[in-house]
């Protein structure tokens, strides 16, 4: 089950040069271009390159098992 007034932004990091997705929950009155360049400021840039280098870690060694009949 979703949350309705949760909205998804793709911002861009240039320091990482890569975009990442941020959910947020935004009052009607607030102002979505300065919300995203203050959560582009506060952007964890090395955290996000090692869960990053995490997800697409290939595993040195591991082969396909083959099936014994």
């Amino acid at each position: 089950m979703a949350i309705p007034n949760v909205k998804r932004f793709r911002p861009f990091c240039p320091t990482c040069n890569d975009t990442y997705t941020l959910m947020a929950v935004l009052p009607p009155d607030a102002d979505v271009d300065v919300f995203l360049k203050d959560a582009v400021a506060r952007h964890d840039h090395k955290d996000f390159k090692e869960k990053k280098e995490k997800m697409f870690k290939v595993r040195v060694g591991q082969q396909k098992q083959k099936k014994a009949k």
